[in-house]
């Protein structure tokens, strides 16, 4: 069973629980004065069946537009793809007011002030999770859950308190998850989809490509389609 907490879904713009993050925040701040610069909040339907998580914000991506995968080229292939799977509405172009809508789909991140190099550290990482268990609590079962990367991966299992040995992570990796987080119930509330994560450095080394991407997102709106 998740852990009972009074965290909400998103912290604040301002948060100052990683004091690290803020330094980091406010360095980008004195250098960028016209961008976000803050702790980036969750991206649609609170309600809806599939969450994607992400590892944390990007320097020229959320933490300029302040909304999950804006800006950047991860947000690129991400939106693309959910356009394409029924996922969202709108035409993305880069921009926190492009009038993109998300359909059924909720983008968050494990770490939500952008990290120094793009690697937050565990203290970090454990700090925020009280914000996904928030976003876990306000959502309906089933759920499908899509994590991007092994360190999205992981967070969610330690979030739920489950095993990583149980469920580990590969690409297109499709995990039942046992009802409330207990491994003793065969009842599968949610699903926990793997893929590497969609950035510029994946999709040129080639780690990750198009289709790859393309078929983890097709598993999900099968799954999705037959409920």
């Amino acid at each position: 069973m998740l852990p009972l907490t009074s965290a909400p879904a998103d912290p604040a713009p301002d948060c100052d629980l990683c004091p690290r993050l803020v330094a980091f925040r406010k360095e980008s701040q004195l250098k960028n004065p016209d961008w976000f610069n803050g702790a980036v909040g969750s991206f649609g339907d609170p309600k809806a069946r599939l969450l994607i998580v992400g590892l944390a914000p990007g320097l020229t991506g959320a933490n300029r537009t302040a909304r999950p995968f804006t800006g950047d080229f991860a947000g690129d292939l991400l939106y693309q793809t959910l356009a394409e799977f029924g996922f969202s509405t709108g035409t993305y172009d880069k921009r926190a007011d492009d009038g993109v809508i998300l359909n059924d789909c909720r983008i968050t991140n494990a770490v939500r002030c952008v990290p120094p190099q793009n690697k937050p550290i565990g203290a970090e990482v454990k700090t925020c999770r009280q914000f996904l268990i928030g976003q876990l609590s306000q959502a309906p079962a089933p759920c499908a859950i899509l994590a991007l990367g092994r360190i999205a991966h992981d967070t969610m299992l330690t979030t739920l308190n489950l095993r990583r040995a149980a469920y580990p992570f590969s690409h297109g990796g499709r995990h039942a998850l046992p009802d409330e987080g207990t491994e003793d119930n065969g009842n599968a509330a949610r699903v926990l989809y793997d893929s590497y994560h969609c950035s510029r450095y994946n999709t040129n080394t080639r780690r990750l490509t198009t289709d790859m991407f393309r078929d983890v997102f097709a598993a999900i709106r099968a799954d999705l389609d037959a409920l």
